[in-house]
């Protein structure tokens, strides 16, 4: 079994829903290597999440972001985590929501999405800055 691990930092993104497909191949060309197996993305930040989903139409992105907004709202008078910011708690609930990673089979040396999937990196702050990412791929 081969094991590839590699740690990227993403660039900073501003709040909502961005695709970052092209970003993780980019970065662990070892897919290629692998004929059958498993691709783990795992984002190290607890206000900020990853998704697979819709990779063609970007109003989805914006939808997810507007849907999201008002299902956890900032400012809300129960919180009482508040002293980094109203976009702070909303943001570690959105992360709890939708999950600090992804797992993707590998085929034939590419990742086995279906065809209009893409790996989105959820920021859930105003100003995350750079996330960083843990990439593993894994298989025979």
């Amino acid at each position: 079994m081969k094991i590839f691990q590699k740690h990227i930092k993403l660039k900073p993104y501003k709040r909502g829903f961005h695709l970052i497909t092209d970003n993780i191949i980019d970065a662990m060309p070892q897919i290629k290597d692998i004929q059958i197996g498993q691709l783990q993305v795992f984002i190290k930040h607890t206000s900020a999440s990853l998704i697979i989903n819709e990779n063609a139409d970007y109003t989805v992105r914006t939808d997810f972001e507007s849907h999201f907004n008002k299902m956890v709202p900032e400012n809300a008078p129960y919180y009482k985590h508040t002293h980094e910011g109203p976009d702070d708690m909303p943001a570690h609930i959105k992360s709890s929501l939708l999950g600090a990673s992804v797992q993707i089979p590998i085929t034939d040396g590419a990742l086995n999405l279906g065809t209009w999937q893409g790996i989105y990196l959820c920021e859930h702050r105003d100003y995350g800055g750079g996330r960083n990412l843990v990439i593993t791929a894994f298989g025979n």
